[in-house]
C-alpha cells in the first residue's frame, strides 16, 4: 500500500469489522492512507437501520466518512439467502471509487468457508477458501483481508480490551443456516477430538493456495499455446490430455470473467469439442454464456445478452461509437492514405447500421459486388457474430463491413485523410 491510497472499509457493525475500523484508524495518520467506511444495508434484518445508525454514529465519533447503501438481493436469491447477500455486497462495495476495499473476514471465516467448500466437493479454487487479496471485477480497487490470520477468539479479546461496542446479528443464531451450524455444532465437535482444527485447515487452505497458484501459471502457458485470437485451437487442447486441458478451460473462462461450468459440464464441453467432425457446430450452453466450435476452434461467447436489434444511428465523427445493442465499440482511427476516404465520408450522412440480409459490397475492383453471406463464411467469421457486426453507410450505400475492408469506391487515395474502422465486442 503506497502513501496516499484510498481505503473503503465494508462495515457491518459486528465486532470484526469494529475491530477493523478502530486498528484502520489508528494506522491511518503513520501510513498515511484515506479512510471512509460502507454500511450495506440487505433489508433483511428488522433491526438493519438500528445497525447503520450505529455505524453511522460510530464513524463520527472517529472522524471517518461515512455512507450507506441498500441493496436488492432478490436477482440473486438463486444464490441462497447468504450467497445473494455476500453477492450484492461486493457489488455495492465494487460501485465506490477506492485503491482498496477492506473487509473484515477472519481466520474462523476462513475454515468455515473450506469445510463448505469440501461438503460442496469443491475443486482446488475452493478448497484454498479466500486469498487474503484480490482484483475486483468491475473495479480497479485491491479486495484486501488483513485479519484472515486472526482467529474471532484474538478479535473478541481485543474489542474487549479497547472498550468498543458492536452489533451483534440475530441471524447468527439461525442453525438452518449452514454456516452458523458449523460454528455452533459441527466445529466445537471437532474441536473435541482435533484441538488446532481451525488453524490446522487455515494452514491447509494456504497450502492448497499455493497449488492453485501453480495451477494458474501452468493453465497461462498452456492457454498460450492453444490460444489462437478469442477462440481456442480444439486439436491443441485435446494434446494437451483431459486434466491440463479442463485446467486451461477454467482458466479461460476466469480470466473472461464468465461463470465456472463445474466439472461435469467440463467434461461434455471437452467431449463434445472433440468428438465432433471438423465441419461441426457444437454449442453448450452455461449460465447465460455458450461454449461454441466452429471450423475446429472453440469459442466462449455471452450471446444471450447482446442480440441483433435494429439500430440507425448517425455518425458525427466521435473516434469510439459503444454500440451496447450489438455488444461493442466501434472505433474510427485516422491513418493517411488507409481506410475510408474522409474526404467522400462528409458528401453525405454517415450511419451506423445492423445487418439484415443481403447486402452487397465491392471489396474488390477487379470483382464484381458480392454478398456478406459469402464474405462472411470466406473469411471464417462464426454465424453468431454475422449478425453482431454493425455496418458503416453513407447515404444508402454501404461503404465498409469491419473486419472485412471499405468498398473501394470509397476508399482513400495515396496521401489522403482516411479512417479505419474496427469492431471491438465486448469482452
Amino acid at each position: 500500500m503506497v502513501a496516499g491510497s484510498n481505503l473503503l472499509l465494508g462495515l457491518s457493525g459486528g465486532v470484526d469489522s469494529m475491530v477493523l475500523l478502530d486498528v484502520l484508524t489508528h494506522l491511518a495518520p503513520s501510513l498515511r492512507f484515506s479512510l471512509r467506511a460502507l454500511h450495506v444495508n440487505h433489508g433483511i434484518s428488522p433491526n438493519a437501520g438500528r445497525w447503520a445508525e450505529f455505524c453511522a454514529t460510530v464513524c463520527r465519533s472517529v472522524g471517518v466518512p461515512f455512507a450507506v447503501e441498500a441493496v436488492d438481493i432478490a436477482p440473486y436469491r438463486a444464490l441462497g439467502l447468504e450467497g445473494a447477500a455476500r453477492q450484492a455486497r461486493y457489488e455495492a462495495l465494487a460501485r465506490q471509487s477506492a485503491d482498496f476495499i477492506v473487509i473484515a473476514q477472519h481466520r474462523d471465516d476462513q475454515v468455515e468457508t473450506v469445510l463448505l467448500q469440501l461438503a460442496r466437493g469443491g475443486g482446488v479454487r475452493g478448497l484454498a477458501g479466500m486469498p487474503a487479496s484480490r482484483a475486483v471485477t468491475g473495479s480497479r480497487a485491491i479486495l484486501l483481508r488483513p485479519l484472515l490470520s486472526v482467529s474471532r477468539t484474538e478479535i473478541e479479546a481485543y474489542a474487549r480490551d479497547r472498550g468498543l461496542e458492536w452489533v451483534e446479528d440475530e441471524s447468527n443464531a439461525n442453525l438452518a443456516l449452514r454456516r452458523n451450524f458449523l460454528r455452533a455444532r459441527a466445529l466445537p465437535m471437532l474441536e473435541s477430538v482435533f484441538p488446532a482444527l481451525r488453524a490446522a485447515i487455515a494452514r491447509s487452505a494456504a497450502n492448497v493456495s499455493e497449488a492453485a497458484e501453480l495451477l494458474d501459471i501452468m493453465a497461462d502457458e498452456d492457454l498460450a499455446t492453444v490460444a489462437r485470437d478469442d477462440a481456442i485451437d480444439v486439436n491443441a487442447l485435446r494434446a494437451l490430455g483431459e486434466a491440463r486441458s479442463r485446467n486451461v478451460l477454467r482458466r479461460w473462462c476466469e480470466l473472461r470473467n464468465a461463470p465456472w461450468p463445474g466439472s461435469a459440464r467440463l467434461l461434455e464441453i471437452l467431449r463434445q469439442a472433440a468428438q465432433a467432425g471438423t465441419a461441426a457446430r457444437v454449442a453448450v450452453n452455461c449460465r447465460g454464456w455458450t461454449f461454441r466450435r466452429f471450423r475446429g476452434m472453440l469459442y466462449l461467447d455471452r450471446d444471450a445478452a447482446f442480440r441483433s436489434v435494429p439500430i440507425n444511428e448517425d455518425w458525427h465523427g466521435d473516434p469510439a461509437v459503444p454500440l451496447l445493442e450489438l455488444g461493442g465499440i466501434l472505433r474510427f482511427k485516422p491513418e493517411t492514405g488507409h481506410g475510408l476516404s474522409v474526404a467522400r465520408l462528409h458528401s453525405r450522412n454517415v450511419s451506423l447500421r445492423e445487418r439484415r440480409g443481403g447486402e452487397r459490397i465491392q471489396l474488390d475492383s477487379r470483382r464484381p459486388h458480392r454478398t456478406l453471406k459469402n464474405l462472411f463464411q470466406e473469411s471464417a467469421t462464426p454465424p453468431w457474430l454475422r449478425h453482431r457486426t454493425p455496418l458503416i453507410y453513407c447515404g444508402d450505400e454501404l461503404v465498409c463491413v469491419p473486419g472485412l475492408g471499405e468498398d473501394c469506391a470509397w476508399r482513400t487515395l495515396v496521401g489522403e485523410p482516411g479512417l479505419i474502422v474496427s469492431w471491438e465486442p465486448f469482452r
